[in-house]
């Protein structure tokens, strides 16, 4: 666990059990569209994040934004061994960040509760209490994609002082398999295959937790 500094997360079904924009989708009666995109992304079939994005914050346009509330309160839950993880990696004295194509209404707060150092997300756009099926611009761009998560996870890296070959990536989908290329370590939690084949360790049962008895090797 000496040689790292950095861990960098995925955030749904990595670090919680759920999607998240298909929970507001099921809750807004558009849970079969969205899913069926998000699983499409998922695999890689829809090649190109920001478009598979888009489609489905289309089908969420005019949603009351207590439906994100709901979620948050009703549907969120973290994966085994997440809290367990994330404190281990903080007393070995690595960093962790989180970064999500999903959305900051949840990764602010999942980061919060997991105590990570750092969070980039995607924000959503609102208007008169309602989803307008968008997302805003900030200060490093709109959508967090593939090439998003990997730039993060290097600027960090750079941030820190530290190499890519010191930063840990963990992730199930395939927006994930950039950053996880570009880490000294790629950790694949319960991922989907075209993940698990690139990955250099894959946890296909249990807990993230696991991953610190590698770790402690």
């Amino acid at each position: 666990m000496a040689d790292f500094r950095l861990a960098v997360f995925d955030m749904d079904s990595t670090l919680i059990a759920i999607e998240c924009i298909d929970e507001i989708a099921a809750l807004a009666g558009k849970g079969a569209e969205v899913a069926a995109i998000t699983e499409a992304a998922m695999r890689g079939e829809i090649t190109n994040f920001r478009e598979s994005l888009m489609r489905r914050l289309a089908l969420l346009e005019g949603q009351p934004v207590s439906v994100l509330d709901r979620v948050l309160h009703e549907r969120l839950r973290y994966n085994l061994g997440a809290e367990r993880l994330c404190a281990g990696l903080r007393a070995a004295g690595i960093r962790l960040a989180l970064v999500s194509g999903g959305f900051t209404f949840f990764s602010d707060r999942v980061a919060a509760h997991l105590g990570m150092d750092f969070a980039r997300a995607n924000q959503l756009e609102l208007r008169d209490g309602c989803l307008t099926g968008r997302v805003t611009m900030q200060d490093w761009g709109d959508v967090v994609d593939a090439e998003a998560k990997r730039s993060y996870l290097l600027a960090l890296c750079a941030e820190l002082g530290i190499k890519p070959e010191q930063a840990i990536a963990v992730g199930d989908g395939a927006n994930d398999l950039l950053m996880m290329e570009a880490a000294g370590l790629s950790v694949a939690f319960h991922a989907k295959p075209r993940v698990r084949e690139q990955a250099r360790l894959c946890i296909n049962e249990g807990g993230l937790d696991r991953l610190l008895d590698v770790l402690g090797d």
